[in-house]
């Protein structure tokens, strides 16, 4: 029997380790991405490398998405529905319920299931495969999936519809970045007053403070310096504004989750898009005039 073809779309951050991945588990897998470079450097790794979207849609089954923007994931859904072999599109990205209703809305039309599969846990859990898999679809293809889906990490079934996964995502990485907002204050004020910041966050990470932030980014990117964690200014800015905006279609105020957008705003306005979301503790560093160093 024929084996099944995996495509993946967009070999960045995410999408580089998590095809690593499929292709240790033994999957075939053909990878595509406008950064040649980046396809073609999973080739050693076993991967084929396609040449447009429409090859990948005309020759894998099961086609995964990890891109950066509602916009590019619009784009990149019309060119799939016109695939002659596709059956299935996973989408990992973060792009807000509204696009994602949109993007199943056309695969349908053209006969493709649409599965909403936001992803958490960065890099380092893309590495290990230990993600948080939060998947909305319907029931029966979500069972047909989940083999496949758990090689990425543990899968959540949130919901039925298309968008059901995005709103949980939104609201998970609200509270990431809202952590590191409210953790780099703190830590500045301890550090401007005298405090280790190494030891502020032992205390911390043993009491009622702490957070993904304390226990994990700040020991990992920002008390060495280095700001590279591995998730973009310029993409957590987007996450929480898709957040916000949601929040206030469904009538939800978010006083403190506005002042967070506005945090990440300035962080990308200062440091660029491109910059480690937290760099967010660098604008603090320098508002304050102290480094919270180990």
């Amino acid at each position: 029997m024929e084996k099944e073809v995996i495509g993946f779309i967009g070999i960045g951050n995410m999408g580089t380790p998590m095809a690593r991945r499929l292709l240790a588990a033994g999957k075939q897998v053909t990878v595509y991405d406008k950064d040649s470079q980046a396809a073609q450097a999973l080739v050693a790794h076993g991967a084929n490398v396609a040449d447009s979207i429409a090859a990948i849609a005309d020759t894998a089954d099961t086609v995964l998405l990890s891109l950066p923007t509602p916009s590019i994931v619009r784009d990149v859904v019309q060119a799939l529905s016109q695939g002659k072999k596709i059956q299935h599109v996973i989408d990992f990205s973060t792009i807000g319920p509204a696009a994602a209703a949109a993007a199943a809305a056309t695969l349908t039309h053209n006969g493709i299931a649409y599965i909403d599969a936001p992803v958490s846990g960065g890099v380092p859990g893309a590495q290990a495969g230990t993600l948080a898999v939060m998947v909305s679809c319907p029931q029966a293809t979500f069972e047909s999936l989940q083999s496949l889906l758990s090689t990425f990490g543990k899968t959540y079934h949130v919901g039925e519809q298309a968008g059901q996964a995005q709103t949980m995502k939104l609201a998970n990485n609200l509270l990431s970045a809202a952590a590191i907002a409210i953790s780099s204050e703190a830590l500045a004020m301890g550090v401007k007053s005298g405090l280790d910041p190494r030891v502020m966050l032992e205390v911390i990470n043993a009491g009622s403070g702490r957070n993904s932030a304390t226990q994990d980014k700040f020991p990992r990117a920002v008390l060495p310096g280095t700001f590279d964690y591995g998730f973009g200014t310029g993409l957590a800015y987007k996450d929480v504004r898709l957040c916000i905006e949601e929040a206030e279609q469904l009538g939800v105020p978010m006083v403190v989750g506005s002042a967070v957008r506005e945090m990440l705003a300035i962080t990308q306005c200062v440091h660029g898009p491109s910059s480690d979301y937290t760099s967010v503790c660098r604008v603090i560093e320098s508002w304050s005039g102290v480094e919270v160093r180990g």
